[in-house]
């Protein structure tokens, strides 16, 4: 059995939640601290790859990745296409996986004494500072949740996977798309090899997400 499908889609879950993290965390903390408008609209627009079907996110970013988008500037810069890619892939999971990182980080940001942010401002902290060093060491057990969360969900996902890089062996070819795969040319042994790799992981892994669940709502108590 190949296992570069699950060494890639373990890099891209990787490399997916850190950018997840670096970008939801400024996003949340202006959503629940700072009054902006148009924050309902904001708010909606994250939220909307929850609630549209893959193909149609996979469409809509092929199209921007594309000749007729940002594809032909990226390779004009970079010198490599953006389409079939895995810096593609890595686009596109950061975009569909967006609310995933958000919704518990936002919940875990809620939850903060507003007390502790107010001293801060009182000691004459900047935003900068009362985030760093209030809001992100308050909010650890929800950040960990996230970021487990937008690694699962990334491991299984498939249609904005495969609508953006195809299946090119070593470079876009994800396990859920090896799967699939070896079910269409009945090969069973592979498909059941990487299903058994897979599933005790994310159990694993959900198992986690529980377990800090919990000691937050303990915490809280």
């Amino acid at each position: 059995m190949d296992i570069s499908p699950l060494y890639l889609s373990l890099k891209l879950s990787l490399t997916t939640t850190i950018l997840l993290i670096l970008i939801a965390s400024p996003i949340v903390y202006s959503l629940v601290f700072i009054k902006i408008p148009g924050k309902t609209f904001l708010d909606a627009l994250i939220n909307l790859p929850m609630v549209l079907p893959p193909t149609v996110i996979g469409f809509f970013m092929l199209i921007m990745m594309g000749p007729h988008g940002i594809g032909t500037l990226w390779e004009k810069l970079i010198g490599s296409q953006l389409l079939f890619s895995f810096t593609g892939l890595v686009i596109a999971s950061v975009i569909y996986n967006l609310p995933f990182a958000v919704a518990p980080m936002r919940a875990a940001f809620s939850r903060i004494d507003p007390r502790l942010i107010e001293n801060a401002q009182v000691l004459g902290l900047s935003q900068y500072f009362v985030f760093f060093r209030v809001i992100l060491p308050n909010s650890i057990l929800g950040i960990a949740a996230s970021s487990i969360l937008v690694f699962l969900h990334t491991i299984g996902e498939f249609g904005v996977i495969f609508m953006i890089g195809g299946s090119i062996p070593g470079s876009t070819k994800v396990a859920s798309i090896a799967i699939y795969e070896a079910v269409e040319s009945m090969r069973y042994h592979d498909a059941w090899m990487m299903s058994l790799i897979l599933i005790p992981v994310s159990y694993i892994f959900l198992l986690t997400i529980n377990y800090l669940n919990r000691g937050s709502r303990n915490y809280e108590s």
